[in-house]
């Protein structure tokens, strides 16, 4: 059995990944982690290593083990750099 998770990539990740928003069908049971390495195996070097915060359903996700639920949207955000 699988599901169905809307990712939403920004700023550099939307250019790298040439599009903002995709569609990825993961097993039942996959985690935030599992969808980042399927992305990563899609888009090499997409996510910067892990470097990339995960977001789902607009919460920061800082435990990337947690499953996650047919119809979630996962967001990845680039690193802020500043000063």
């Amino acid at each position: 059995m699988s599901i169905q998770i809307k990712i939403l990539l920004f700023a550099g990740l939307r250019e790298r990944a040439g599009a903002g928003e995709l569609l990825l069908e993961l097993r039942d049971g996959a985690t935030p982690a599992d969808a980042r390495a399927e992305l990563e195996k899609r888009f090499p070097g997409l996510l910067q290593n892990a470097k990339a915060a995960a977001a789902v359903n607009g919460r920061y996700a800082r435990d990337e083990s947690a499953p996650l639920k047919a119809g979630d949207e996962l967001a990845f955000l680039p690193p802020v750099s500043g000063g």
